[in-house]
């Protein structure tokens, strides 16, 4: 029997307010409703046309763009100019936001259309000169290059031309529109890649620089250790990994303690403890759009991870069920959304290209052609120098020649809302004065830096390159970033090259600041291409890099005065030299590997040393049984990673804080917290084996008591779960990634990025990860059938937030799964969801 005639209230009895309620509450539901339709409609009018045909002006023939099912574009053109333009026109179709954000931020752009709360991002972009550095690279590029990037950007401006009444949301959001598309637009975010991978060593030049005077010479080298007895040279070969060559044992001291020998493997066994229910506290999510905006540039960690982390590594057919090589690559930067790299491949007579792109720029950056793949990782060299100018009353600065007057250049920002800011820029003959963007700095500071020289772009001679001869004559062009690339081609031959142009200097290797006044410092002339680190074919028949230290005992020049540490390369090599035939999948498997051997290592001193200390608490004991029983895995359910990296973060301020100080509020003071280096890994490594006392702390009888003590300390801070075992690293280290623009939004926040996110794997496994740091791409080049050959990428290939290539990619990269890349004629046909002509305009 039905009761709503029992619940129901008769109209005539709703008292008048009642009415007024219930008809507020039904106008509410229509705005709300109202405002869901369009914000729907807005979204979904962005969407690009993936079918049919699209008539444009600026075309000399049909183009067609076939799109699989994750939208990767194949783009089949007859001449090359049409063939960036589809190009540039494609892009824009589904990223033209991040494009233009991108350009802006690269070229201090953000405060017109954000305000004043981006000026100080913006002076900074004026100050380093990105965007007047892009105009200096366009006007040296051969005439060829500079007819492809007008092409890329005839297309793009087609694009914005037809849809200016449906631009991406993000668009309305920030209520402007995008400027048409300037060929130096692309180069200068090139220009912000090669600041993102070369530009922020000179921080640790001046950091050294302050500990050198606090310390001495004798600590500060302990600190600022920059090789390892586990680097991989990929030229040279070595036989034996298991034990440092005995010129490697070069840091023990005859001070040693005895008593205090390090353990052997044997404490540790290999049995993983089970992760628990709850965890860590996790880190403080950014508040702010302008926060969540730099970094969908400036990544970060926890601050006690490192933040770099690309590999690449190639084998021969010996080592491949295939019998060809098998070339991988994952360069690992900071995570955005949209995800840095938009997948493409280029068709035109002899250009036949697929791999990855990076929005706004012309060309495949990675992938492989009909011939040859290649893949990077950062080189990390030392291309910035920081001089020490010397100003007189007049403004004029010292030279050995006299004083001179520095040259000007004015930048204007524009602020949305409020009065342009005036940058003026003073410029010695080193380059731009960079003093107001060093925290508490007072001297004039002057930046010399390669990327001021202008920076040839070779990518369209890479991506045409048939053989070895082609590949490294296309990258002795490439000028910045340097890049250790690694090489193969179906002809079965294997081969890597750094790239760069490094400079050599009069004296010093770029590590401290040095005075401007005179040329005792100064830069000569650069390495040439040929000197620089390069194999063919090893016997070994296996190359592999990780950004750790390329060059071998016997190098006559300084590439780099930081390299990163050596763990990922070693485990490369490991995994590689084991002997076993290698398939597609195992690659994709060690470009998933969460061992960390400097964990592992670090865990295994640290039991010991609580197993010989005098009165370790029942707490510390405990924390001592999980880490035994671990084998080295950064798993995210597991407890003893995180007791391991938060002792490690513990047992490093213990040793630095009675040297250089504890940490206050104020960033500029110099601080245990000052030091940051990446083989800061090694420092550690080198204090744990060797036990020197003019480490010890002095509160401290022994090396045992001080480890116990950071175990104690990392397990009894104020913000740790009380029950050890529930701890779980995915938790301590999860990413997060979201959109800057629509995950501000709380009713669509779910959906417009992963979030926060468990994850395994730490800063020194091969699946290098932080908080806001991974791989940015997983690429599998297959030489026995490139249309096996695998790449994808973090979310997806569509940057409007309704688009079904959003994020259709998260799930195989959070999983550590992948897709194939259809090459072929016949593959890409197979592989085709969607087809989409665009004709020449009347």
């Amino acid at each position: 029997m039905s009761t709503l005639a029992e619940i129901s209230v008769p109209t005539s009895r709703r008292s008048p307010i009642a009415r007024v309620l219930l008809w507020l509450v039904a106008i509410i539901v229509i705005i709300l409703a109202g405002l869901a339709g369009y914000g729907y409609y807005v979204a979904h009018s962005a969407l690009p046309q993936l079918d049919g045909q699209i008539q444009i002006s600026g075309l000399s023939a049909p183009v067609t763009v076939t799109r699989d099912a994750h939208g990767v574009p194949t783009i089949e053109a007859a001449t090359l100019q049409d063939v960036f333009f589809a190009q540039g026109y494609v892009t824009a179709q589904d990223r033209l936001w991040q494009m233009d954000i991108m350009r802006r931020f690269a070229g201090g752009e953000l405060s017109e259309i954000l305000g004043e709360e981006t000026v100080k991002l913006d002076r900074e972009q004026k100050i380093l000169g990105l965007r007047a550095a892009a105009k200096k690279s366009l006007e040296i590029a051969p005439a060829r290059d500079r007819e492809f990037f007008a092409a890329y950007a005839r297309g793009v401006n087609a694009f914005i031309a037809t849809h200016g009444d449906r631009l991406p949301s993000e668009f309305r959001i920030l209520h402007y529109a995008p400027k048409d598309w300037q060929a130096e637009d692309s180069i200068v975010i090139a220009n912000q890649m090669v600041k993102d991978l070369n530009y922020h060593y000179f921080d640790d030049t001046l950091a050294r620089e302050k500990i050198l005077a606090k310390l001495g010479p004798e600590l500060t080298a302990d600190l600022y250790v920059n090789k390892s007895w586990h680097d991989r040279p990929p030229t040279v070969m070595r036989e034996d990994m298991s034990e440092p060559e005995e010129k490697d044992k070069k840091n023990g001291d005859s001070d040693d303690d005895d008593d205090d020998d390090a353990p052997d493997n044997a404490v540790t066994q290999l049995n993983r403890p089970d992760g628990g229910a709850s965890g860590v506290k996790a880190l403080m999510e950014k508040d702010s759009f302008i926060a969540a905006l730099e970094a969908l540039r400036h990544p970060e960690s926890s601050g006690d991870l490192p933040v770099d982390g690309s590999n690449d590594w190639v084998i021969s057919g010996a080592h491949t069920v295939t019998g060809k090589p098998l070339l991988c690559d994952d360069m690992h930067l900071g995570h955005q959304m949209p995800n840095l790299w938009y997948e493409a491949h280029l068709r035109a007579g002899a250009l036949d290209v697929v791999g990855v792109t990076l929005p706004g720029m012309p060309y495949v950056i990675v992938g492989h052609n009909q011939k040859i793949a290649w893949g990077f990782t950062n080189v990390g060299p030392a291309v910035t120098d920081v001089y020490i100018e010397n100003f007189n009353a007049q403004g004029a600065y010292q030279t050995p020649k006299g004083w001179l007057q520095p040259e000007h250049r004015t930048e204007v920002i524009h602020v949305k809302g409020k009065a342009d800011v005036n940058v003026d820029v003073a410029i010695t003959r080193h380059g731009p004065v960079i003093t107001e963007l060093i925290p508490g700095e007072t001297r004039p500071l002057a930046l010399r830096w390669t990327l001021y020289d202008g920076l040839r772009i070779p990518f369209f001679d890479v991506n045409t390159a048939q053989n070895w001869q082609d590949f490294r004559h296309a990258f002795s062009m490439l000028d910045a970033p340097g890049q250790n690339v690694v090489y193969a081609d179906v002809d079965g031959n294997i081969g890597y090259q750094t790239t760069g142009k490094i400079p050599i200097r009069a004296a010093g290797d770029g590590s401290l600041p040095v005075s401007g006044t005179d040329d005792a410092h100064e830069w000569t002339s650069y390495i040439p291409f040929e000197k620089l680190p390069s194999v063919y074919n090893p016997p070994s028949g296996v190359i592999g890099t990780a950004n750790g230290r390329i060059t071998p005992d016997d190098y006559p020049y300084q590439v780099s005065m930081e390299w990163e540490a050596p763990w990922r390369t070693a485990r490369i090599y490991h995994v590689l030299e084991s002997g076993r035939q290698f398939s597609p999948a195992d690659m994709l498997a060690l470009q998933t590997d969460i061992q960390s051997e400097h964990d592992l290592f670090v865990a295994e001193r640290l039991v010991y040393a609580i197993d010989h200390a005098a009165k370790p608490s029942a707490r510390v004991k405990q924390a001592a049984e999980l880490m035994r029983g671990w084998d080295g895995r950064m798993s995210a359910a597991s407890a003893a990673p995180t007791i391991a990296e938060n002792s490690i973060r513990e047992l490093r301020r213990l040793l630095l804080e009675p040297k250089l100080g504890s940490a206050s509020g104020d960033d500029t003071a110099l601080s245990w917290k000052s030091y940051s280096w990446e083989m800061r890994s090694v420092w550690l490594e080198n204090i744990l084996l060797h036990r020197p006392k003019r480490w010890l702390p002095e509160k401290y009888s022994s090396y045992d008591e001080l480890l116990t003590a950071a175990v104690d300390a990392a397990v009894n801070s104020a913000d740790v779960p009380k029950e050890l075992a529930s701890w779980r690293w995915g938790v301590f280290n999860a990413l997060e990634i979201q959109h800057p623009v629509l995950g501000k939004i709380a009713v669509i926040k779910a959906w417009s990025g992963p979030g926060v996110q468990e994850q395994s794997g730490s800063g020194y496994t091969v699946k290098a990860v932080t908080r806001q740091h991974g791989p940015s791409e997983r690429f599998t080049a297959n030489l026995a059938d490139l249309d096996r050959s695998t790449l994808n990428i973090v979310t997806g290939q569509g940057g409007n937030f309704l688009s079904p290539y959003y994020m259709d990619q998260w799930k195989a990269w959070y999983l550590g799964t992948t897709f194939t890349l259809p090459f072929s004629a016949k593959a890409v046909d197979a592989a085709k969801a969607h087809r989409l002509l665009l004709e020449p305009g009347r």
